[in-house]
């Protein structure tokens, strides 16, 4: 599939819906409103998201540009060689890809959204210089795009911030439920990209599968013994709310520490490596710009006009018809919106807690929702677009089903958990 296509319908789409509400319920200020959705999501693609990702990108750009002159990039991959070359079959063990998807990997597993995007940019280029048609995503290139739409994350900072700032009593009690999702949705990722793209299972393989599935039990397990308010017999760091807010960034400072550390032991000019990296970020960001705002715009179009709301009402009077009336539906908004607009599934989520509370059973499964799943249409344009490429193939049905398969799976875990 071509995101030129995805492009196309979205507006079509929008347009015929529009066409429709005036014609038939005489919404004379739909096209006006689409005009000026039009111009608010070109300004916001470029103010809210292009402007201030420049800072983040220039900085991590440099520091990725340090970690792989002092090694530190390629000791992180070896330690994973055993299980990354064998997702990615066409990267070589030794090639700075391999190092790079794994510091995006991690930042996305601490809730660092921030510092995910600039490594997940860098190994993007990285796998580009590998692809032999550069208009078309390679195989390696949608695993690790797929992997990343599936959202796997173990510390779900912003989700614990909105469920505080909505009047939780118990921000984190969503935080082992995410964990189960995600993990559901990233596994189920990777088994419909590698059936696809016909990998082998090998001992091996499974073995790593099966590791990082236990690891994170045992973590989940250990977050959920935590209390979740600070006592005094309870040392600060030791309840949820606090563990989640400090190990993330913690980790973080410790990797950017090391890999100027690292650099200075190595002998390397640091500030130049630095600055010759950072330089690719401010490049990085001027070629992604013009595919953020032209699929951004397109989405705003398609929502503006109606179109999600009525897949969403749609969807909703399925359930209801089927007899499926169970109180996971009012929720629902959250899982569709997710896929094409954080910021509206945010929206969303927020409503639910004014209308319903964060800490009721619908609250918290819209908190599961937004945790889960990752906006599958942004990230195709912003990662498949910094690269240049056109044809998508199949990375965009392959990213939406492993989203399905995370909301059904956060449905049965809310259930579980929450009933």
């Amino acid at each position: 599939m071509a995101l030129n296509y995805v492009w196309i319908m979205f507006f079509v789409i929008g347009l015929v819906i529009a066409l429709f509400k005036l014609i038939v319920f005489q919404d004379y200020e739909i096209f006006k409103k689409l005009v000026e959705g039009i111009f608010d999501a070109s300004k916001s693609s470029v103010m809210d998201i292009g402007l201030p990702l420049i800072g983040v990108m220039t900085f991590f750009m440099g520091l990725m540009n340090i970690g792989e002159k002092a090694g530190a990039i390629n000791f992180l991959a070896r330690i994973l060689n055993p299980f990354m070359k064998r997702l990615f079959p066409e990267v070589p063990e030794k090639h700075p890809a391999m190092g790079q998807m794994v510091m995006n990997f991690s930042a996305n597993l601490l809730g660092l959204d921030n510092a995910a995007t600039p490594f997940g940019l860098k190994a993007m280029e990285s796998l580009q210089t590998l692809n032999p048609n550069k208009e078309s995503a390679s195989n390696a290139q949608i695993m690790f795009l797929v992997l990343h739409t599936s959202g796997l994350t173990l510390i779900p900072l912003s989700i614990i911030a909105y469920r505080a700032g909505g009047g939780s009593t118990n921000p984190t009690s969503v935080f082992v439920p995410l964990m189960l999702a995600t993990t559901i949705a990233t596994i189920a990722s990777i088994l419909i990209t590698a059936m696809y793209q016909k990998l082998k299972f090998d001992k091996v393989l499974v073995f790593w599968l099966a590791g990082i599935i236990t690891a994170i039990f045992l973590f989940a397990s250990f977050i959920y013994s935590l209390p979740s308010q600070k006592s005094f017999a309870t040392p600060v760091l030791l309840t949820k709310e606090t563990f989640s807010n400090v190990l993330g960034n913690l980790i973080l400072f410790i990797i950017i520490a090391s890999f100027i550390i690292a650099g200075f032991i190595k002998k390397i000019n640091v500030f130049d490596a630095f600055i010759d990296g950072a330089k690719q970020g401010f490049e990085t960001i001027v070629k992604i710009i013009p595919y953020l705002v032209g699929m951004l715009v397109a989405i705003r179009v398609f929502r503006d006009s109606g179109a999600l709301d009525a897949i969403i009402q749609g969807i909703t009077w399925l359930f209801l018809k089927l007899g499926i009336t169970g109180e996971f539906v009012p929720a629902l908004p959250v899982a569709i919106m997710r896929p094409f607009s954080g910021g509206g599934a945010r929206g969303l989520m927020l409503d639910v807690f004014k209308t319903h509370g964060a800490d009721s059973f619908i609250g918290q499964l819209a908190s599961t929702f937004q945790g889960s799943a990752d906006t599958t249409f942004y990230i195709i344009a912003l990662y498949f677009g910094s690269v240049g490429i056109k044809k998508v193939r199949y990375a965009i049905w392959a990213g939406v089903l492993a989203d399905i398969i995370g909301v059904i799976c956060a449905i049965f875990i809310a259930y579980i958990f929450f009933k």
